[in-house]
């Protein structure tokens, strides 16, 4: 079932994701959770990926949770206590999907179009960066289905807009246009439409391939525990990062590079 939830192609170090249940408004049930979990775990972990776009097709990057499968997750069960459990369990595993994007090796893009909206952006926020199309929209929908947004938005929305921002969003489910997004950080810049911001992505996505993966490796693993950390911790990690990677060919390629005002070919980390 999940393998017809997304496409994946690939084009040199660049991995390009889609999710594809336009049918049904990219809404994501189990078999899409299942598949975008595998796709990020797999391609983060694969030592050929440079970078990961992600994209959606069809009208929508997503509609969010498919209700149809939330409702069938919630049968009535003769103990209370197991099923709260198996539910815990649960919410558990579909964080991990979306988790999978922050954690993969190499940065992951979002360019995103139309709505994205309660599950979706728990996963647009999971990723490293973030394009729209004009017409793209944020909503924290959760609140209107009575749900507690849980995939990853409240921890993480919270740490690339002002606060006072995402509680409004998540007490109201108002829509964010693309505009504010842009005005706010949430997006580092809008396409005029789909076909131009899956191609300003790709275009992002190729920049960042080409640099050393090692580098661009470390930067993103210091920023993801730079968070909610002092700059005291943060600065050791990222020496203790540099302590044991400035040894690698790839800085006298760069500086090589530079000198001689050609480009850097660096080869794929190990596995």
């Amino acid at each position: 079932m999940s393998e017809d939830r997304i496409c994946i192609a690939r084009d040199g170090g660049v991995a390009h994701v889609e999710l594809a249940r336009e049918d049904k408004l990219n809404a994501m049930d189990g078999g899409m959770f299942t598949a975008i979990g595998e796709a990020f775990r797999t391609l983060g972990a694969d030592s050929s990926v440079r970078c990961i776009l992600l994209s959606a097709r069809g009208r929508h990057f997503t509609a969010g949770l498919d209700l149809q499968y939330a409702g069938s997750q919630f049968t009535p069960a003769q103990d209370p206590g197991r099923a709260s459990e198996s539910r815990l369990r649960h919410i558990r595993w579909l964080q991990d999907c979306f988790t999978a994007a922050e954690e993969a090796r190499p940065p992951v893009i979002a360019a995103i179009h139309g709505g994205c909206i309660g599950a979706g952006v728990d996963l647009a926020t999971a990723c490293d960066i973030r394009l729209a199309s004009a017409d793209a929209f944020f909503q924290v929908a959760e609140v209107d289905v009575a749900i507690t947004a849980d995939l990853g938005t409240l921890q993480r929305l919270i740490r690339l807009i002002p606060e006072g921002v995402v509680r409004e969003l998540a007490y109201t489910g108002r829509r964010m246009e693309s505009e504010e997004a842009l005005r706010l950080g949430l997006v580092n810049r809008v396409e005029s439409d789909r076909q131009a911001v899956i191609a300003a992505g790709l275009a992002l996505a190729r920049t960042i391939a080409a640099k050393s993966p090692l580098a661009v490796a470390g930067a993103k693993a210091s920023l993801n525990y730079s968070r909610g950390r002092t700059i005291e911790e943060g600065l050791r990690h990222v020496a203790l990062w540099n302590a044991g990677t400035l040894a690698s060919a790839d800085l006298g390629t760069a500086v090589q590079a530079r000198l001689t005002r050609s480009e850097a070919t660096f080869p794929d980390l190990d596995a």
